[in-house]
């Protein structure tokens, strides 16, 4: 058994933004990692970088430009090394649909618990950095 974190949001950009701010490392600087490395193509690896003692790695496991990207963690931290998140994105009238997920969790443990928080928040400043152009300094995100 496995669990998994899901979360819809709804914003108001236009298509290949959203996808450059899931995808390519100057945007994702903006609103999640600290630092960042990586190619949006198919096996190429991401460099996710919090902290010296966060300095987290993941594989390209499938991305269409302007449709989805996903991610299989590399090298991590325990609880997230099985997992995989990614990103769909459904495009309707002027908005922009994210259905995020981050699946493969071995346990609903108080990582699990407190990821799937984290990312709600992270998720919402992604919304206001794309229909605001709000950049959270690194050191006040949650």
């Amino acid at each position: 058994m496995s669990f998994s974190i899901y979360h819809n949001l709804v914003v108001k950009a236009k298509i290949t933004d959203v996808y450059n701010a899931i995808s390519q490392p100057k945007h994702l600087i903006n609103w999640w990692p600290l630092y960042c490395k990586g190619i949006p193509e198919k096996g190429e690896i991401y460099n996710f970088n919090f902290t010296d003692t966060y300095n987290w790695f993941a594989e390209v496991i499938s991305c269409e430009t302007n449709n989805h990207i996903y991610y299989k963690m590399k090298a991590s931290d325990k609880d997230w090394n099985t997992t995989t998140f990614g990103f769909d994105l459904k495009a309707e009238n002027n908005t922009i649909t994210i259905e995020f997920w981050h699946k493969d969790w071995q346990t609903c443990n108080a990582e699990f618990k407190q990821s799937s928080y984290c990312w709600a928040i992270l998720l919402q400043e992604l919304k206001n950095y794309l229909e605001k152009g709000t950049v959270i300094s690194f050191e006040n995100r949650e």
